[in-house]
């Protein structure tokens, strides 16, 4: 398995349980099932979300990006529809903890830090236009 995948499912899934610690309306039944519901929000917001937001673009242009919030909500809903021990009082409650989700993920990221893919090294190479028309270092 990917490093980089478990680390984003890890965060994900302490990011629910917090969400679920926090908001009334979220509720995770055990362990087990936080780990598949946070294994299928990411699979709903890698394949379904991209879907909803194309479709409501129209909305999230004429709302000026606040009915992104309902599209997230409306995610989080689907995966929680989906996994037994996971469930969703609202909408409004979907919402939030699509929203909590996200910030404590995004909060958890920052420390997490990001490895760079590239493997050689970058340089600087200054090049000069010479008096009679060439280039040169």
């Amino acid at each position: 398995m990917n490093a980089g995948f478990f680390a984003h499912w890890l965060t994900t899934a302490a990011a629910l349980g917090a969400a679920a610690w926090v908001l009334p309306g979220v509720q995770v039944d055990s362990l087990a099932a936080l780990a598949v519901s946070a294994l299928v929000l990411g699979f709903v917001n890698a394949i379904v979300r991209p879907l909803l937001v194309l479709l409501t673009l129209p909305f999230t242009v004429l709302t000026l990006g606040f009915f992104y919030f309902i599209v997230n909500g409306i995610a989080f809903a689907l995966a929680a529809l989906l996994v037994p021990g996971f469930s969703v009082a609202s909408l409004f409650t979907a919402v939030l903890g699509a929203f909590v989700v996200g910030a404590i993920s995004w909060f958890i990221g920052m420390f997490r830090g990001r490895r760079t893919t590239t493997t050689g090294r970058s340089a600087v190479v200054e090049v000069h236009r010479h008096h009679d028309g060439r280039w040169g270092s």
